[in-house]
């Protein structure tokens, strides 16, 4: 491996890929983002190209590669587009790390060449461990290297767990700040907005992300998720809600203690952490100050309003590709509902739906994943075509 670390950053325009620039920009001597990937937001991309100078920028959606191309003309960026070409370019020698920040079922496959390509992974895309999560660790395994999760939560498992044998682990404890709609009955949550469901209380994140938050699907992700990154059983992973986000996830042993990793809520720490592993390297970040926090509270998720959080959990005990299922009927309902057609409340009702009426596979290959994902989708769309419009909101 070279001195700088090569990184190739998979969804660079979006709220980790951007954050994660700015962590190799305040420490250039350790990180070079060798690789850049957009969607679709090809005026980004190419800010960030001309700022760091990158061996490739890929633009996903190809009809913005002839702009992309002529923005970098004069630079030694070599300007790629398409899928196909983020599916390869994670093989290149040249590249140490893999931080793939891309939004859903679509860093999939970019993770597996990788982790065959023998690339070490920073994980931010969690559906990848939810949709394929047995597949992904034993190619993990078979070719030893390292995923090392950005989630917070999934970063401070990680660190509690550093130096402790895993037969010593009781149970995990994911905290959940509870979203923008903590304690809000059904009833107010059918009347609830595409802008209320941004409005985070204490995280900056991107848009799919922040309405997972609100509904907490997003914490039944991580559980699954979790599973797989842990080698846990579901009796031993714990959702605690946690308003202040200051605590992000606990360990408890055998012997009854606990671990917890604190810190001010801010994803540059995990995304460092991540890239820098096993060292920790200094930063300016802000630092945390129990004087101003002399309040730590703790409740108990409400899971009968917020029926995706149990939904995941049936599906982590269902196994097989059901994870798969809830994944991609929550992308096209959560797509749905920031489309403002979609109430919030029938989100839960489409995946459901899916989760009876979808084909279930006790023992999923690759194939089996891409055809219940595309299956999936072509189900929830259709379902979301049939439904009344007294569900839907203004």
């Amino acid at each position: 491996m070279s001195i700088i670390k090569n990184i190739a950053i998979l969804g660079s325009t979006g709220s980790i890929g951007t954050q994660a620039l700015e962590v190799a920009g305040e420490n250039p001597s350790l990180f070079r983002a060798f690789v850049l990937t957009a969607q679709n937001n090809a005026e980004l991309l190419i800010q960030q190209a001309l700022k760091f100078d990158p061996a490739y920028a890929i633009i996903c959606n190809e009809k913005y590669y002839s702009r992309v191309q002529e923005a970098l003309a004069s630079t030694n960026v070599k300007v790629l587009s398409g899928a196909d070409a983020i599916k390869d370019i994670v093989s290149h020698p040249e590249i140490d790390m893999v931080l793939t920040a891309m939004v859903g079922f679509a860093g999939l496959e970019p993770t597996i060449n990788a982790i065959k390509a023998g690339k070490d992974i920073a994980l931010a895309n969690k559906e990848t461990l939810v949709v394929a999560g047995e597949l992904i660790t034993d190619l993990a395994k078979q070719h030893n290297i390292n995923i090392l999760p950005v989630d917070s939560e999934h970063s401070a498992i990680f660190q509690c767990l550093a130096g402790e044998q895993s037969q010593s682990v009781e149970k995990i404890i994911l905290t959940a700040s509870g979203g923008p709609f903590r304690g809000k009955s059904l009833e107010f949550l059918a009347e609830v907005t595409r802008e209320d469901a941004l409005k985070h209380p204490n995280w900056v994140m991107g848009a799919k992300i922040t309405v997972d938050s609100a509904s907490l699907m997003n914490k039944g992700l991580e559980v699954i998720e979790a599973k797989w990154l842990f080698n846990l059983d579901v009796n031993q992973i714990d959702i605690i809600v946690h308003p202040q986000s200051v605590i992000h996830s606990m360990v408890q042993f055998r012997d009854g203690s606990i671990k917890a990793q604190m810190g001010l809520p801010d994803m540059k720490l995990p995304i460092q952490y991540a890239l820098a592993y096993p060292e920790r390297i200094k930063n300016n970040f802000k630092r945390f100050d129990f004087a101003n926090y002399p309040n730590l509270t703790f409740e108990k998720p409400d899971i009968k309003t917020f029926r995706s959080l149990a939904l995941a959990f049936d599906a982590l005990k269902q196994g097989g590709n059901m994870p798969c299922i809830i994944n991609a009927a929550n992308e096209i309902a959560v797509a749905g509902f920031l489309n403002n057609g979609l109430s919030f409340l029938a989100m839960s009702d489409i995946i459901e739906q899916c989760m009876q009426k979808v084909d279930f596979y006790a023992k999923p290959t690759l194939d089996d994943y891409l055809n219940t994902d595309k299956e999936t989708r072509i189900f929830a769309q259709n379902l979301i075509k049939k439904i009344p419009l007294k569900t839907f909101t203004n």
